[in-house]
């Protein structure tokens, strides 16, 4: 989207226009006048000759240069894609018992695990970046940090266990998040907190600890949003001593989660949907928009077009236009 900081000056196009019709005029008058004539070869003898089209080439950029420089005077700007100076993020990755399933090659933990690392070098590199890891409890494995490679071995060393705590891995990326910001807070000076913001990425249900909406209700208050992955298929399934269990995902809670908190939800059915939630996940928390003034650039073109109208003018007809 273009905007412009000085649209005013946009007027003078009109004169710019102006200045092609005088020249369309000036161009049928000069042929008019040569139809007076009988004789057309007599004048053609008689007559200098020009540079035909060349000519009207040397007018068309001079009032592209004259046009460039008209819109550089209003100060167009537009929006530029900038990644965040700062920011707080928090990812929470389920490794309940569920993950063990095979619907996702090849299982639903690996394929977290290799799409959670491309996430990791996704985000620019002043974000502050930590990791829950939650089945039953929930514990924070790496605190917000920039040293990439910490979380990265946190993530490869993940290890399942029972039950699924969603509501508690809300509360432990919450708490660290806080702690984080306090710490910054003593370090600024007291200035005010940059954003942060929760990832989860489950495949099941809530089955213990505190319900995921009493971790809604602390993140609204926090002001800090959650966005949910609900990652595997419905026919997942695990076995449980020497049967199976089917481990379906539950859209639904998550889903509400990222509503009800301001975040955002996406699913995930294979190792490579997981990497592009990620990836666009990333370009949500890692990047901002910025308006930019794009005045030089335009001054560049109008200025190089002035100088070709004048060197082609100067070439054929050893006069300006």
């Amino acid at each position: 989207m273009k905007t412009f900081l000085s649209p005013a000056w946009l007027w003078l196009l009109l004169a710019v226009a102006g200045l092609f019709v005088v020249y369309l005029l000036l161009q049928l008058r000069r042929k008019a006048y040569a139809a007076r004539f009988a004789n057309l070869e007599l004048l053609g003898s008689i007559a200098p000759r020009r540079p035909g089209w060349r000519r009207h080439l040397a007018f068309a950029l001079l009032l592209f240069a004259l046009a460039s420089l008209t819109v550089a005077m209003a100060r167009p700007t537009k929006d530029v894609r900038v990644p965040r100076d700062r920011a707080t993020v928090m990812m929470a990755i389920d490794v309940s018992l569920s993950m063990e399933a095979t619907d996702v090659e090849p299982n639903r933990l690996v394929a977290a695990q290799r799409a959670a690392k491309e996430f990791v070098d996704l985000l620019p590199p002043r974000i502050n970046l930590g990791m829950v890891s939650f089945s039953g409890s929930a514990s924070v494995a790496v605190s917000p940090t920039t040293d990439r490679a910490a979380v990265k071995r946190a993530i490869d060393n993940l290890q399942l266990s029972e039950r699924t705590a969603i509501g508690e891995a809300i509360f432990s990326c919450l708490d660290a998040i806080k702690t984080f910001q306090t710490q910054l807070a003593g370090q600024d000076g007291g200035g005010p907190p940059p954003p942060a913001r929760v990832v989860l990425m489950s495949d099941g249900s809530n089955t213990w600890g505190r319900t995921p909406e009493q971790g809604v209700s602390a993140a609204k208050e926090a002001n800090v949003p959650v966005s949910t992955i609900a990652f595997g298929t419905d026919d997942g399934y695990i076995e449980l001593e020497g049967e199976k269990v089917a481990v379906p995902v539950n859209h639904e809670q998550l889903e509400g989660i990222a509503d009800a908190s301001g975040g955002s939800y996406h699913s995930a059915a294979s190792a490579s949907e997981l990497s592009d939630v990620y990836r666009d996940i990333g370009s949500q928390i890692g990047y901002t928009t910025e308006r930019h003034e794009v005045t030089t650039w335009l001054v560049g073109t109008g200025l190089l077009a002035a100088f070709a109208a004048s060197g082609l003018a100067l070439f054929w007809t050893n006069r300006l236009l």
